[in-house]
């Protein structure tokens, strides 16, 4: 849209200022487009808005988790995400009841959950009255179909995420790591998975929040995602699983 300002003189004084028709209008266009780039910046968006998902099942099986985070008070150890942290249940079981059982671990994973979900998970429930010694997060890549979300959006619903554990859970390290890649051979939506997780590792500071990026362990020199580590391209197999629990070891024990 074009802005016209009309003046009714050649000069416009204010305050000791004098600006010609042509500058004042120039001035007020460039005042009009800032403001709406800073609203535009700073406008809140669906990554970052925590909100519960409509399905029976969902709710259901947030409901188990809140249940299960009752009755293991005592946990050092909770994952959180989507599908891919919710498989530790399946094809990951097995290296979770030999890694994590005695640590009384908590699966907080939903399939299908997007940063959005999760945090309104951590604020309803899934963080009441444990303190763990580490947290892993692993969670975005469902806000990264499409144009559901930008790159950036992805990366500040995460940093929410880091944020409400850190506020929620002072004494808790946060392992976050970067979200895995997906498709079978190079795309485009794992070239917006790369960008979110340069954002990601901004999240490291040495102490509370570490960051660890295994991607680059699930594809082969030539881009390719074997179905021995995915065998749908996405999700995890148990040798996927042995993979990831081998990355975080030192950061988990």
């Amino acid at each position: 849209h074009r802005l016209r300002i009309i003046v009714d003189t050649a000069l416009v004084v204010r305050h000791g200022l004098i600006m010609t028709r042509t500058s004042f209008a120039f001035a007020a266009g460039v005042f009009l487009f800032t403001t709406i780039g800073l609203f535009a910046e700073t406008s809140k968006h669906s990554a970052i808005s925590p909100v519960a998902r409509g399905q029976d099942w969902w709710k259901e099986r947030a409901d188990t988790i809140n249940k299960r985070v009752q009755e293991t008070p005592e946990t050092e150890l909770l994952f959180i995400g989507d599908s891919i942290t919710q498989g530790w249940e399946g094809a990951g079981k097995e290296v979770w009841a030999k890694r994590y059982a005695s640590h009384k671990a908590v699966n907080l994973g939903i399939g299908g959950d997007r940063t959005q979900h999760v945090l309104y998970r951590l604020l309803n429930g899934n963080l009441e009255g444990v303190a763990p010694k580490a947290a892993v997060v692993m969670i975005g890549t469902n806000n990264s179909n499409g144009y559901d979300n930008t790159a950036k959006q992805i990366a500040e619903g995460v940093g929410q995420i880091v944020q409400t554990l850190r506020s929620k859970l002072p004494e808790t390290k946060v392992l976050l790591l970067g979200i895995f890649p997906r498709g079978d051979n190079i795309n485009d939506q794992r070239g917006k998975l790369l960008q979110i997780n340069q954002i990601l590792a901004k999240h490291d500071d040495g102490k509370q929040v570490r960051y660890v990026d295994i991607g680059h362990q699930f594809i082969t020199d030539e881009g390719l995602i074997p179905t021995e580590i995915m065998p749908d391209y996405l999700h995890l197999s148990p040798k996927g699983y042995e993979m990831w629990a081998d990355a975080i070891d030192p950061h988990v024990q």
